[in-house]
């Protein structure tokens, strides 16, 4: 194409794509340091309709335990008290710290003496008097838990990379590191991989401080050129120039890492990520990846199968079952579906079934026959088709409110449960807001369009920065031209 065809390309793309570009970088530095914002919040008043809850929808209920004469409700905006009638529902997160972040509740546990413990995704919390109290765990400040349990007097809390065990008095906590799963071929995600190299923690803080950079740099060459296209043109001998030439050599030198980062964020949404998302590769040698724990980043949750005495784990990966907590993991072979947004729901019932739900929907796990139901229609279980979202986008579930269960969808809640008005309005963190950013869901008005938004943008993006080097070697080879032509 011509120099002029490639100009207009990078000028008008640039354009449009200003903002989008801007939101991706600001909401990027935020998402890469999610300790360091945890505490800041932004209310939902301000958010777009749809993201205001409406009975019990979004994650607000994720669970219940019955204690004392309550009944707590929990999920991914605290802790609530209420009673069997649902009518009043009273704040229980004093001692919490502040930000939603901190009070995103992931489980309850209740151990003998009536001793109550809360996983928040930051922290662990036991229940004194009228508040909750941090336990301390020998873990990283930014590993996050993902689930806890009681067997016996034993508190089990799992995060996404060990298990954390400990008995009475709950003060002192071994870390286990799980055995290798008996089938481990060393391999890792390589949609985990790629999600790694997008942030740069695949090379610990350097890396995502290296991300960090590259954020700014593109910070830099869409605030310079658009600052270029507003300047008047009367200018062009001074600050126009100036900008261009800035715009130019920055652009140039980073043109590969600029490229990269838009490429492995491109592969991480729909329909790109369908090229990755059941792919393994070795770990990058001297990655955060290359490293003795083959679990790192892959648990979710660990049950006790009190009728098969066994220990149930789920874990990016699927299903696996443990003799004991020293055992190798064992894949379990027949197994329900799960969403790749994760497991939400995992209790058994009185009958040894296990309910399983996810956004992929609700199922009913006989462990002992391998027969999997789907718990609206009772019919045998489809195999997952890869897609995020089923029928029934499964987010919560509570069995404590009367003879019947209740389960809460993530777009339409859980209708048979009141939920006071007032919190309709409850806050989203700052890195959650900054998560719908960064993905496009944001944007509401562009319906279900938002599942191709990364992907159109995300070429837009990249074209305009390859026609801007376009530009720039064709304004190089044209000199070289013309002394070749004389």
């Amino acid at each position: 194409m011509k120099k002029s065809t490639w100009h207009k390309h990078h000028k008008w793309l640039g354009i449009v794509l200003g903002f989008f570009l801007l939101m991706f970088c600001l909401s990027g530095l935020v998402l890469n340091h999610p300790t360091l914002f945890s505490a800041l919040n932004v209310s939902r008043k301000y958010l777009p309709a749809s993201y205001q809850y409406r009975q019990w929808n979004q994650g607000l209920l994720r669970g219940s335990l019955k204690w004392h004469d309550h009944i707590m409700l929990y999920g991914n905006n605290g802790i609530w008290l209420t009673d069997s009638t649902a009518t009043t529902f009273k704040d229980d997160n004093q001692g919490f710290p502040s930000g939603t972040d901190h009070r995103n509740i992931r489980g309850l546990a209740l151990l003998p003496g009536n001793r109550l413990f809360a996983a928040g995704q930051y922290g662990l919390y036991e229940r004194t008097g009228q508040r909750w109290t941090h336990i301390s765990l020998p873990k990283d400040e930014d590993e996050k838990l993902c689930d806890i349990t009681a067997k016996g007097d034993s508190l089990i809390v799992t995060s996404r990379s060990f298990v954390y065990l400990a008995t009475p008095p709950y003060r002192q906590f071994r870390r286990i590191m799980l055995r290798p799963a008996s089938h481990s071929d060393g391999k890792v995600s390589l949609f985990r991989t790629v999600w790694l190299l997008h942030s740069g923690a695949i090379f610990g803080t350097v890396g995502i401080l290296f991300v960090d950079f590259i954020a700014l740099v593109l910070l830099f060459l869409c605030l310079t050129g658009i600052a270029y296209w507003l300047l008047p043109s009367r200018n062009k001998s001074r600050w126009r120039r100036f900008l261009s030439e800035w715009h130019d050599k920055i652009g140039k030198i980073s043109l590969v890492f600029t490229l990269f980062l838009c490429l492995t964020g491109w592969l991480l949404r729909p329909p790109a990520l369908l090229a990755i998302a059941s792919g393994r590769v070795p770990p990058l040698p001297f990655s955060t990846l290359d490293n003795p724990n083959s679990w790192t980043d892959r648990l979710r949750s660990l049950r006790y199968d009190a009728v098969k005495g066994d220990w149930l784990l789920y874990s990016s990966d699927g299903f696996y079952v443990l003799q004991t907590l020293q055992s190798a993991p064992q894949s379990v072979p027949v197994q329900p579906p799960v969403s790749v947004m994760g497991i939400n729901v995992e209790t058994q019932d009185t009958n040894g079934y296990w309910l399983i739900g996810s956004f992929s929907g609700m199922y009913i796990w006989d462990r002992a026959t391998d027969i999997i139901a789907d718990y609206y229609t009772h019919a045998p279980a489809l195999p997952n088709n890869g897609m995020p979202f089923g029928t029934h986008a499964i987010a919560g579930y509570t069995n404590d409110f009367g003879e019947h269960e209740r389960i809460a969808d993530y777009n339409d809640g859980c209708p048979g449960l009141n939920m006071p008005p007032e919190m309709r309005t409850l806050p989203m963190s700052l890195r959650n807001v900054c998560l719908e950013i960064h993905t496009g869901r944001i944007y509401t008005f562009l319906g279900s369009g938002t599942l191709l938004y990364i992907f159109i943008i995300g070429m837009g993006i990249i074209w305009c920065l390859w026609s801007g080097w376009k530009i720039r070697h064709q304004a190089r080879k044209a000199p070289e031209e013309s002394e070749g032509n004389k």
